[in-house]
């Protein structure tokens, strides 16, 4: 048994270990750290800690998530959490068992990914480019639309993860480049070709800029935050405004939804799911195949379009 600080220097050991072995970023960090908090302070009510917890405990806390009406993806996150943790208590002999071995998770399937067509990300580019080029707008107006129209051409050409995308350094826009070096999940890094369109956003963004005098910053697309950059958060937002102005449901667009956009379009056009693998920077293709339901549509027609065979009924 052992007390809420115990608990929160466990946690602080736990995370150092994962970003120091398995290279894991910030934001797989922040969610590890709340989902662990949430589970010490469960357990700390019924007097326990990580060091005692017994494998009931750890059913009582799923149960309670249950009973709080989280998704069962959700619950399979804070096990995934769970087991991990208990894991490293025990190679680290700080338990000298695992109380989360015998545990089964939620019985889920996997969904398959919210994807906008291609007419629908051709109405999402061409209003975002209206608004850039609005004759009476202000420079501060021009400034962000033309900021958010160049964030969806680079996104929609690269299928860059949020988190990479507001991240982009300066040098990224300049004349020259063809590739984006990214430095990834786990710090992997990978190339990503640039088309032609994104590459005149960027550089009349980078003029607009320029203008405002803000062309002194490292960042892409800065922002007086703590960062220096624009948030994710704050992309989201102006991307659902935007999804809205332009006669699209909100609530089914956003910065994740348009890189699997991006993976999908490919695919349909004949991309080889190994090529989409590595544009996307998953680790494993197993992460990549939540779009196999797009070749299998593309099998199926190629195989009713082509073969000699076929003839509509």
């Amino acid at each position: 048994m052992r007390s809420k600080t115990s608990d929160a220097k466990l946690i602080n050991l736990f995370l150092d270990m994962l970003a120091a072995e398995q290279g894991a970023g910030p934001n797989t960090l922040d969610a590890y750290r709340r989902d662990l908090t949430d589970f010490s302070e469960f357990l700390g009510r019924a007097g326990r800690g990580f060091a005692g917890a017994e494998t009931q405990g750890l059913r009582d806390y799923l149960a309670d998530l249950d009973a709080r009406g989280f998704k069962s993806s959700s619950v399979a996150r804070r096990l995934s959490a769970m087991r991990h943790l208990f894991r490293f208590l025990l190679n680290e002999r700080i338990r000298s068992d695992d109380p989360a071995a015998i545990l089964s998770g939620p019985k889920r399937g996997r969904g398959l990914p919210k994807v906008l067509s291609i007419a629908d990300v051709d109405r999402l580019l061409t209003h975002a480019k209206a608004l850039s080029e609005t004759p009476d707008a202000s420079a501060t107006q021009r400034l962000r639309a033309m900021r958010l129209y160049c964030l969806l051409e680079v996104l929609y050409a690269t299928g860059l993860r949020v988190s990479e995308l507001v991240s982009l350094p300066e040098a990224a826009a300049r004349r020259d480049q063809r590739m984006l070096v990214i430095r990834g999940k786990g710090g992997r890094e990978r190339l990503v070709p640039l088309n032609d369109q994104a590459k005149r956003t960027m550089t009349d963004y980078l003029a607009l800029r320029a203008e405002a005098k803000l062309d002194k910053s490292k960042w892409l697309f800065p922002s007086f935050g703590e960062s220096g950059h624009l948030s994710r958060q704050h992309f989201a937002r102006e991307l659902k405004e935007l999804a809205a102005a332009a006669g699209l449901k909100a609530a089914q667009v956003s910065p994740h939804v348009l890189r699997h956009a991006f993976a999908s379009h490919l695919l349909q056009n004949g991309a080889d799911l190994r090529v989409v693998q590595t544009l996307l920077g998953h680790a494993d293709i197993s992460t990549t195949q939540i779009y196999t339901h797009v070749l299998e549509e593309r099998l199926k027609s190629l195989v009713r379009d082509l073969h000699p065979l076929a003839q509509a009924d």
